[in-house]
Formats: structure tokens, sequence, C-alpha cells
């Protein structure tokens, strides 16, 4: 039987990372620039997408990588059995953490990936987040409120929509004459910082789960 997991409190280098994509796979090529410039120690072992055709299945077959396919929603199969078809190969791949870049399912995280699968979201949870909050939604929502700052969220992901402890957060300021095509571009120079820098700290094994609370242990453990 599984047994429980969590962040590493040893350093792994390099990381294996598993990839779940829904679209175009921007997230993905970002997270594949970084590591062949040598700038994040990881290597990306799984590509699991949401559903067959998507522009991210492209970028990873290019890039030679993996790539298994989700169950399609279309079989009406349980969460269960849906989260089984997504994590199976994931473990079989041997992967550390599991990055949610833009995957738009709702999947049921199995005991041995606990603290361990990442998410990604597009502007500053608990703002402007949850179920139907998602890529131009969330932009739109952030302008039509009105507020003066947006940015993104890197969380561990749980069991629902855009919750778990946040790791940590990105802001840029919303201008003038700003649609959401403009704000969804600047929240995403942010993302592709904020998801390597939080992969590195996980690497590095310096985060910890407090409740809702997610401690970054200082760099060298000083």
């Amino acid at each position: 039987m599984a047994t429980p997991s969590g962040p590493p409190s040893r350093p792994i280098s390099p990381i294996r990372l598993a990839v779940c994509v829904s679209g175009g796979g921007t997230t993905l090529q970002n997270l594949l620039d970084r590591i062949a410039a040598g700038s994040l120690d990881a290597r990306v072992v799984q590509v699991v997408a949401s559903r067959p055709g998507i522009a991210a299945i492209a970028k990873a077959e290019k890039a030679g990588l993996p790539v298994a396919v989700a169950a399609s929603a279309r079989q009406k199969i349980d969460v269960e059995s849906y989260s089984a078809s997504i994590f199976d190969p994931i473990r079989a791949s041997g992967a550390d953490l599991v990055l949610l870049a833009g995957f738009l399912a709702l999947v049921k995280i199995p005991a041995d990936f606990r603290g361990r699968v990442i998410n990604i979201h597009p502007g500053l949870i608990p703002s402007f987040c949850g179920k139907g909050y998602y890529g131009g939604r969330v932009h739109q929502a952030a302008l039509d409120y009105g507020v003066k700052v947006s940015g993104c969220t890197v969380h561990f992901a749980s069991d629902q929509y855009d919750e778990g402890p946040i790791i940590l957060q990105k802001t840029v300021p919303i201008l003038e004459g700003d649609d959401a095509h403009a704000l969804a571009a600047r929240v995403f120079e942010a993302e592709k910082d904020a998801l390597p820098e939080a992969v590195a700290l996980f690497a590095a094994g310096r985060l910890s789960i407090d409740g809702r609370r997610v401690r970054i242990a200082p760099a060298g453990g000083a």
C-alpha cells in the first residue's frame, strides 16, 4: 500500500518532473527552456495531457518526452479512475514532483503524491479562483472588479480547485487600458519565474507544510 508522501527533506538533483497539460504547452516549454539553459536543475520524465490533439503534446513529442493522455471525461468515469489514468504513468516514470501546468481537470491526489503536486494559478489566491476560474476568465474577473494588482500563485494542490497551501506569489500591476489579453501576458511573465523558483525550492528540500502555511527554510540550512 502506498504511504503518504510530501516535500523532500534532502536535496534532489536533478529533480524528475511530471508535467500535466491542457492547452498550448507554454508553461511546459518555459520549463524545458530553463532546463536547457542550465537555470533549472530538473528533468521532465513524463507529460500527461488532459485530452488528445492539444498543442502541448506536439511540444512534448518534439522534445522527445513520453506523453500519456488521460481518460476522456466523456467516459463518465469516477474521479478516482480518472485520477488513476493520470497518476499511473506518472508513478511509473519515477517522477519526484508533479506540476499542474494549466491543467484544467479536477484530480484526486493519491496518498503517495500528497505534498508532491504543485499547481500554478494566474491570479492571487484566494481571489478569482476555484471552479470556472481559469485562463482569460481570471484576468477578466480581476479587471471587472477593479483591483490594482494581479499576479500568480504557486501552491501545493489538494483535491479541490485552487486550494492547498501557498508556496509563493508574484504580483504585477494592472495598467490603465489593460484588457484580459494584455494582463494575461504580464501575468505569464511572472509565472515563468514563479514556477521554476518553486520547483527549485522543492528540489532543495527547503519546503515544509505546516497546516495552511508553507515554511521556506533558509538556503544552506542557516
